[in-house]
C-alpha cells in the first residue's frame, strides 16, 4: 500500500495507526459484534466510547471540572451563530453588551458578520489592511463587552496569535479549529473554545465546544433547542443523535496522541516541522512566505512565488508556475498543496498527523523543483 503525504487544510490527514485500528474494528468494535456506525447513541456499547473520548480530551488539554465538553454538529460555522445567541442576544433582539471581534482572516470576518445578526458587534481590530498577513495588537476589553472573540489560528492566511489577549473578566472566545492540540494551551484563559474536528481531531461531522459552566443558560427563551448550550450540556451531547463514528475516531486520535507523549511532545515536533519549512522558505530564491514572521502559524503555511528580485515574471507566468508546481507535487505523492481559492498561491497544512518525514519530503521536492525553473 502506498500512502501519499496529504497537506490538505481539512478534511486533513489522519494518523495511520488510527486508520488501521478503525479498519480492524470496523465490523466488531470492542467485542460488540457491530460497527460503531451501527450503534445506538444511547446504548451501553456507545456510552463508554464517548465517555473515554471526553476523559482523554480533558486529560490532554487540562480541562478543569467547571468546563463542559460538548460534541456538536454543524461545523465551526454554526458556532458563529450559537455563540452570540447564547452569550450576547436579548429576548427581543441584540443584548445591551457588545460582542467584540478581532478580524484576522476570512473565517474571523465571517464569524463577525454572522454574529451581527444576533448581537451588537464591535470589530475592535483588523488586519484586513494587509490582506490578513499579520496579527494586530489586541485592544483592551471593556466593561460593556459581552465577550471577546478571536480566531487563534487562521487556516487560509497562515497566521496565529503568539500571545493570548488578557481580557480580564470578559469571556475570551476562540476558534481553535486548525490549532487545537498542536501545542499546549491554557484552557482557563478562555470562556469558550470551539473547533471543527476535521483538521487535528478527526473526520468532519463533529464540532467540539469547551465552555465554562457560568456561560451556560443565558440564551433567549425563543432560541431553538439545538442552538442552546444548556440543553446540550444537560443531555450530555445526546439531545439528538450525535455523530457517533466521528466521536469514536476522535477517541482513537487522542489515544495516539497520548502514546506519543501528549500535547507537549507533539508541540515540540510541530515547532521542528514548521521551523524547517520556514527556514527553507527564507533561503529559497523561488518561494517565500507572505506572512509577517511574528504572526506565522505552526499548522498552515502559505507560500508564493517570489517577485522581489531574481527572475521577473508576469502574473500569468506566476500562475502557470504555481499550477505546474501543484500538479508535479501531486504526481510525486505530495497532495493538496494549492492555496485557498480566495488567496491563491500554495499552502502546506502540517497538522499533527503530518510526520517530520513528510515535511522533509516536501522540502526536498521544492528544492528539486526550484533547480528546474
Amino acid at each position: 500500500m502506498k500512502r501519499v503525504y496529504n497537506f490538505s487544510p481539512g478534511p486533513s490527514a489522519l494518523p495511520l495507526p488510527v486508520l488501521e485500528k478503525a479498519a480492524a474494528e470496523m465490523c466488531d468494535a470492542n467485542g460488540t459484534g457491530q460497527s460503531v456506525m451501527e450503534m445506538s447513541h444511547r446504548s451501553k456499547d456507545f456510552k463508554p466510547i464517548i465517555e473515554k473520548t471526553e476523559a482523554l480530551l480533558r486529560e490532554l488539554m487540562g480541562i478543569p471540572a467547571n468546563y463542559k465538553v460538548l460534541f456538536l454538529q454543524g461545523g465551526a460555522s454554526l458556532q458563529f451563530s450559537m455563540i452570540p445567541l447564547n452569550l450576547a442576544a436579548g429576548e427581543n433582539g441584540p443584548g445591551d453588551k457588545k460582542a467584540v471581534y478581532v478580524e484576522t482572516g476570512i473565517w474571523a470576518e465571517k464569524a463577525a458578520k454572522e454574529a451581527a445578526k444576533f448581537a451588537t458587534v464591535d470589530v475592535r481590530a483588523s488586519s484586513k489592511d494587509k490582506a490578513y498577513t499579520y496579527i494586530p495588537s489586541a485592544p483592551a476589553a471593556q466593561p460593556g463587552d459581552a465577550y471577546y472573540h478571536i480566531t487563534l489560528n487562521n487556516t487560509i492566511v497562515g497566521t496565529k496569535w503568539a500571545q493570548i489577549p488578557d481580557t480580564g473578566n470578559i469571556p475570551l472566545i476562540a476558534d481553535v479549529s486548525s490549532c487545537i492540540l498542536s501545542e499546549p494551551l491554557d484552557v482557563t484563559k478562555f470562556g469558550l473554545l470551539y473547533a471543527g474536528a476535521q483538521k487535528n481531531l478527526g473526520p468532519a461531522g463533529v464540532t467540539l465546544v469547551i465552555i465554562r459552566e457560568d456561560l451556560i443558560g443565558h440564551a433567549p427563551s425563543k432560541t431553538p433547542a439545538l442552538l442552546r448550550y444548556d440543553i446540550h450540556a444537560e443531555e450530555g451531547s445526546m439531545y439528538n443523535t450525535p455523530p457517533c463514528y466521528a466521536i469514536y475516531i476522535i477517541g482513537l486520535v487522542l489515544e495516539w496522541l497520548k502514546n506519543l507523549g501528549g500535547v507537549p511532545a507533539i508541540g515540540k515536533l510541530n515547532q521542528e516541522k514548521a521551523g524547517l519549512f520556514y527556514q527553507y522558505l527564507e533561503n529559497s530564491k523561488l518561494f517565500h512566505s507572505p506572512v509577517e514572521k511574528s504572526s506565522r502559524s505552526l499548522m498552515n503555511i502559505p507560500f508564493v512565488i517570489r517577485t522581489d528580485g531574481g527572475k521577473q515574471r508576469t502574473a500569468d507566468e506566476i500562475k502557470e508556475l504555481e499550477t505546474r508546481f501543484v500538479k508535479e507535487a501531486a504526481a510525486a505523492g505530495l497532495i493538496n498543496l494549492a492555496g485557498h481559492r480566495l488567496v491563491g498561491g500554495m499552502r502546506a497544512s502540517i497538522y499533527n498527523a503530518i510526520s517530520l518525514d513528510g515535511v522533509q519530503a516536501l522540502i526536498k521536492f521544492m528544492e528539486q523543483f526550484e533547480k528546474g525553473v
